[in-house]
């Protein structure tokens, strides 16, 4: 979970991402309203009719294990002057997923960013606005980072893909090769990669993704550009070390150790 802080009219509000999903603090929120009852803040939203029908609508379009007559209960007695609902009583008794009450130094209760942007039109309607607003910021900040950090993956792997190619051309071209076999080289070690990492090969790839433009690297996520370059310089160097040499010494080293057992000689025997 990473935390992240946006300022909304003075108040700080923390957002952590769980899931690929965003919560917002509440009690930050409630904070811009009565910095000493927080809690009171939103039990009272909590105990109202609407709010329940909300979040109890929200919990079964996104979680299957909500636990549907719990909610039903809370829903018939909400608007009584007697009940209460507090954030641990409805996760413990509904299953709940979309707020979440935390403990420790960032602890208090926070809410899926749908329930976050209802409970801030509860607060204030101008503080909902800036809230979206600074969260919408947030949002394209992060999505421009990661569309950094892809390109800048993505030509990184290029690059290594270059050095990969020149060690291919140096350490396993003949001489007298022709340049339509130097192509099934080229293809050969790049699909060595692709189904190390992908496990499919380019034509493979391209015959299951017809509706795609370019090719599988193209669409590759960051991470996956990451460990291809990291490959095709780990490839690079195994190319230059003559990978034959290597395995033949292997092969050798190990034939020697089997003929020297005992056990394999009885085998054999």
């Amino acid at each position: 979970m990473v935390n992240q802080k946006i300022n909304i009219k003075g108040t700080e509000v923390i957002i952590f991402s769980k899931e690929k999903n965003d919560y917002i603090s509440l009690t930050d929120i409630a904070r811009f309203k009565d910095a000493d009852r927080t809690n009171y803040i939103i039990q009272n939203w909590m105990r109202n009719r609407s709010t329940i029908e909300f979040i109890g609508l929200w919990e079964q379009i996104h979680n299957p294990n909500f636990k549907s007559i719990e909610f039903d209960a809370f829903k018939n007695e909400a608007g009584s002057n007697s009940f209460t609902l507090t954030p641990k009583r409805w996760i413990e008794a509904t299953n709940a997923k979309g707020i979440i009450s935390k403990a420790g130094r960032y602890g208090g209760t926070y809410a899926h960013n749908d329930i976050a942007f209802e409970f801030a039109s509860w607060i204030s309607a101008e503080f909902k606005l800036y809230l979206l607003k600074e969260f919408q910021r947030l949002k394209q900040d992060e999505f421009d980072q990661q569309k950094l950090e892809w390109s800048v993956s993505r030509i990184l792997a290029k690059v290594n893909y270059r050095i990969h190619t020149d060690a291919i051309k140096e350490n396993l071209i003949p001489k007298a090769i022709t340049q339509n076999k130097i192509g099934y080289v080229y293809a050969g070690e790049a699909d060595l990669l692709n189904i190390a990492l992908f496990g499919k090969t380019a034509k493979e790839w391209r015959e299951e993704n017809l509706d795609l433009k370019g090719n599988m690297r193209d669409h590759a996520t960051l991470e996956q550009l990451i460990v291809l370059s990291n490959l095709e310089s780990l490839n690079a160097e195994f190319i230059k070390l003559n990978r034959l040499q290597k395995l033949n010494k292997i092969a050798i080293e190990q034939m020697n150790i089997m003929l020297k057992n005992i056990g394999v000689k009885k085998l054999g025997s």
